[in-house]
């Protein structure tokens, strides 16, 4: 079985995730920058003295597929090097991948990663 991490989570602490995702073994990820908000439902910003509502934060989706027996590893790597404690750290959301099929040669499962 593997699965699919997607965390959701600071730019700033980017770097700092994916050497923790390296350091354990996961050989491969993708990174997208996205835009959005939690609870903290944006901030408001003052630019040539006016206020403007800033709604959607900027915010940087990982994606990982990775075996079972990394699973428990990957999500505490992230959620140790994305932490700061504040409001807006982020999310983790887990998902259950059925197969993997590699393009280049047809390889399916574990061995595709």
């Amino acid at each position: 079985m593997m699965h699919k991490i997607e965390a959701v989570i600071q730019p700033s602490k980017l770097d700092a995730v994916k050497d923790a995702l390296v350091e354990i073994g996961v050989a491969g990820m993708t990174i997208l920058e996205a835009r959005g908000h939690g609870r903290q439902k944006g901030h408001t910003e003052f630019y040539r003295g006016r206020e403007y509502s800033v709604d959607l934060l900027p915010k940087v989706k990982l994606e990982a597929v990775v075996p079972d027996d990394l699973l428990e590893r990957a999500i505490q790597a992230i959620a140790t090097a994305a932490r700061t404690g504040k409001i807006g750290d982020g999310k983790i959301f887990v998902s259950r991948i059925d197969e993997v099929i590699r393009i280049r040669n047809d390889e399916r499962g574990e061995t595709a990663l």
